[in-house]
């Protein structure tokens, strides 16, 4: 299913609204020649193995960005994907978004200079009055700094210009926090795309099986809980590329017949 719109949203296998920001994102040179014609072909970015395994959805062209512009930052997060699995015994385990799922998965980034970021920015305001207002920078006009105006924003994983957030089992409102994250992070110039990496809902089979789905209810973090919000644009501008890990990633779990 492919949904074109504002915020274009591709798909395979099925908060608080920000503020408005006064940054402009720059486009990337390679991106307005490399994307013309080609808008809606994400999967030839991504290794077929991974679409088998993962729930993948394309928010703005994120694959198609980060394929063109970022290869070594997108070759570093499919690697990682690709050699996470998780078991039964994962998934019973207790603890949150802490729990040893989670761990495994920072273990295979953080190596490769994934590192937990954090942006603070004040916000320089100056006002002209009269004649003035139609000079530039004009250093007599009074100025006005609000300190603190994005203040504490921290994304997990970062590199260079991508980053990246893992929620296996936290409240659903951290995809706001999120969110509200990577679009700051865009708008400041700080990152070009992100990736969100969640539970696929085809895992509620595994649960049920388990007798845990309670543990990994409807308010927690999974894909029925972030697209609604990727939909109503809670990204802004940030491209996003989603991907739900689904039953295929559970090693000693084999699909009923």
């Amino acid at each position: 299913m492919v949904q074109s719109g504002v915020h274009e949203h591709q798909t395979r296998n099925g908060g608080a609204q920000a503020p408005p920001f006064l940054f402009a994102r720059p486009t990337h040179p390679m991106l307005a020649t490399e994307l013309i014609g080609n808008e809606m072909d994400w999967h030839r970015h991504l290794p077929p193995q991974l679409i088998d395994c993962y729930e993948v959805h394309n928010f703005r062209h994120a694959a198609e960005v980060l394929a063109t512009a970022y290869p070594a930052e997108l070759a570093e997060v499919v690697a990682a994907l690709s050699q996470f699995q998780l078991t039964t015994k994962d998934i019973l385990d207790p603890g949150g978004n802490e729990s040893g799922i989670t761990k495994r998965f920072r273990d295979l980034l953080r190596p490769n200079g994934w590192l937990e970021t954090k942006v603070t920015a004040d916000l320089l305001v100056r006002r002209a009055v009269g004649r003035k207002a139609q000079e530039e920078d004009d250093a007599a006009d009074p100025e006005l700094i609000r300190r603190g105006y994005i203040e504490g924003h921290k994304v997990d994983f970062v590199k260079g210009s991508v980053a990246l957030d893992f929620e296996w089992n936290s409240k659903d409102q951290t995809f706001d926090r999120d969110l509200y994250a990577l679009r700051t992070f865009y708008e400041c110039g700080v990152i070009a795309a992100g990736v969100l990496v969640t539970r696929s809902e085809s895992l509620n089979t595994i649960f049920k099986k388990l007798g845990v789905q309670q543990k990994y209810g409807a308010s927690t973090t999974w894909m029925g809980k972030l697209l609604p919000r990727l939909d109503a644009g809670r990204n802004g501008g940030c491209p996003v590329l989603v991907l739900g890990i689904t039953p295929r990633l559970v090693t000693d779990w084999s699909e009923p017949a």
